[in-house]
């Protein structure tokens, strides 16, 4: 038995924010770009959601009982494109990308 092994080249993009508006609006106009430049495209793939909760006194110095809790949540999304063209990486760089939405491309 032989081992298959797989030439094609891929492109890994993680798309995080904490506002998933954002997240889906920015995942979306990366998945149109790279099909329309004629890549084969599997995602979005939605990743655990982080949750972070702080407990806050609402008072300083008296009423330990009274507290507060805030959290933040950050969003994952992941994108693979498969077999890129060197045009889908020529509009991957010139893509505007809403502002709070982080981009990490892996090749």
């Amino acid at each position: 038995m032989s081992a298959k092994k797989d030439d094609s080249q891929k492109i890994r993009i993680s798309v995080k924010s904490f506002d998933h508006r954002l997240l889906d609006e920015a995942v979306k106009k990366i998945v149109l770009i790279a099909t329309d430049s004629g890549a084969h495209v599997v995602g979005p793939i939605p990743l655990p959601t982080k949750i972070e909760k702080v407990t806050v006194n609402r008072s300083t110095f008296v009423n330990k009982d009274a507290r507060e809790q805030f959290e933040i949540r950050r969003h994952k999304r992941l994108v693979e494109i498969q077999d890129p063209t060197p045009k889908t990486l020529e509009l991957l760089q010139e893509i505007n990308i809403p502002s709070g939405v982080g981009v990490e491309i892996k090749a």
